[in-house]
């Protein structure tokens, strides 16, 4: 298993890599024969009105699946104590979906609710950076919809851009607020936009 640990606005000193190299082994320890790199970013928030500015990240690479989880505190052992602890349960999560023989034996129907852009909340004004922090690259291999909501519920994000196997376009899942999932797709000069949902979708519970 590949462990690779950067640091932002913090020096990684020999006893705090120790420390995240203990602490993620532990975490991953029974699901090395699934773990093929384990990337983990730890970065402090310059912002003085912020208390909790100690963030660690932890990324995993598991059989071309992408497992993420992020924590912060105003501990930086703290923070890694606490997505140490979260990351073993988006593992747990993963290896029980898709490999549980109880789960595969009798799977349950549930319903994802995916609308269109136009059912978007268009009051919501989010608050973006000013300036790009941080860029990160991913292989955008082609999936259904239904593999990129179960995608969404393992990388510890409110939302998840993928290249739609059926349309060959980018779209994007995200969470709703008043539950079930939402799906972005790109729209066409002229085109109309029709609000559709999408249910019925099988997944190993």
């Amino acid at each position: 298993m590949k462990l690779v640990i950067q640091g932002k606005n913090i020096d990684i000193t020999e006893s705090l890599r120790d420390y995240v190299d203990r602490k993620v082994e532990k975490a991953v320890n029974h699901f090395q024969n699934i773990t093929t790199e384990v990337d983990v970013h730890l970065s402090i928030s310059k912002n003085p009105r912020i208390s909790a500015n100690q963030a660690a990240e932890v990324t995993i690479y598991a059989n071309g699946t992408v497992i993420r989880a992020h924590e912060i505190s105003e501990s930086m052992y703290a923070s890694i104590d606490l997505v140490a602890d979260k990351i073993a349960r988006q593992l747990r999560k993963y290896k029980e979906k898709r490999f549980s023989k109880k789960a595969a034996a009798s799977p349950k129907e549930a319903t994802v609710s995916l609308a269109s852009i136009s059912d978007l909340d268009v009051a919501r004004e989010p608050e973006l950076p000013r300036e790009v922090v941080r860029m990160k690259y991913f292989a955008m291999t082609p999936m259904t919809v239904e593999a990129a909501v179960e995608q969404l519920q393992l990388v510890d994000h409110d939302f998840y851009m993928f290249l739609n196997a059926e349309s060959g376009e980018m779209n994007v899942v995200y969470e709703r607020n008043h539950g079930g999932y939402g799906l972005i797709q790109p729209r066409k000069a002229g085109e109309e936009v029709l609000g559709r949902s999408f249910e019925a979708i099988s997944r190993a519970s």
